[in-house]
């Protein structure tokens, strides 16, 4: 059997892990062809496939199955020798991936970037907002907010806020609809929730925790979209306040008997917790929710 290298055995993780050769390509930076080159290789050199090329992409074989769990061990005792190193001029450049909910990274977390960016020029940042669950064994995130604490896998986690959420409608919406003065009155108009098979977290099932008679008549996918629906007049959602409250165009309704909470949380995978571009942004992270506590009350 041939010597294979590091970059080599990269290569095969960034495509085990997109599925996709352009996928993994352009998020190791470099061209399709080379990592093609680099797991035709590294498949040569320890004598097995260890990929199907299909039209829907590159599925694993057996064997890749198994090489995948010594690879991830290698790249994560590689993580740990990195941070091991403690050279703060290394440590502080490179990419750190922030994975978020739509609604965190869009209207909390954007905002803010500038404040560490302009401290750190050297260091990039990449913002994933969207709907989702990110998988940091994957290494699909370096930092991941969540809603819910994880149970399980070796990562570290540290509650940042709880967050208030009510029921909002559009102020033309209310002058022309029904008057809603009691809780009863809610059963009386359309609401505004999630599709229910795309609903990626149990904390995003707000209606029926206010009543399990509640069913929304319009579904939307994340809570920007929602928040946009209800301004429009479609009709009244739960939205978050720290969303609402910047957007004149929602009110809020029955504040005293409608109020919800949830949290969100910062986690980190262990074999890269203390790398110290990831140690870094964390930190940040945590400092700046700590110190915009009025930021999410209702």
């Amino acid at each position: 059997m041939r010597r294979f290298d590091w970059d080599c055995l990269q290569a095969f993780l960034a495509v085990a892990r997109a599925g996709r050769l352009t996928v993994a390509a352009q998020q190791m930076g470099v061209d399709h062809s080379t990592l093609s080159r680099r797991v035709a290789s590294l498949e040569a050199s320890i004598g097995v496939q260890l990929f199907e090329r299909r039209s829907v992409g590159f599925l694993l074989t057996p064997e890749g199955e198994r090489l995948m769990t010594d690879a991830e061990a290698m790249e994560s005792l590689a993580l740990r020798i990195n941070a091991r190193l403690g050279d703060p001029s290394v440590g502080l450049t490179g990419t750190v991936r922030v994975g978020t909910p739509e609604g965190f990274g869009t209207y909390f977390l954007a905002p803010r970037i500038a404040k560490i960016t302009a401290m750190h020029p050297d260091l990039e940042i990449e913002l994933v907002a969207n709907p989702r669950m990110f998988s940091l064994s994957k290494r699909e995130a370096d930092i991941a907010v969540t809603m819910t604490r994880p149970s399980q896998g070796r990562v570290h986690a540290h509650k940042l806020n709880d967050y208030a959420l009510g029921v909002y409608a559009s102020p033309q919406y209310l002058d022309t609809h029904a008057p809603i003065t009691t809780f009863q009155d809610i059963f009386n108009h359309p609401w505004i929730g999630y599709v229910e098979d795309l609903m990626w977290s149990a904390e995003l099932d707000y209606l029926s925790q206010i009543s399990t008679s509640l069913s929304p008549s319009v579904r939307i996918s994340n809570v920007i979209s929602q928040g946009a629906a209800v301004s429009g007049g479609a009709g009244i959602g739960v939205l978050p306040c720290f969303i609402a409250r910047i957007d004149p165009t929602l009110v809020r309704i029955l504040p005293d008997e409608i109020s919800l909470s949830r949290s969100y949380w910062l986690v980190t995978h262990a074999d890269s917790h203390d790398v110290a571009r990831v140690k870094l942004i964390a930190d940040f992270i945590r400092a700046e929710c700590s110190a915009s506590g009025l930021f999410w009350v209702g």
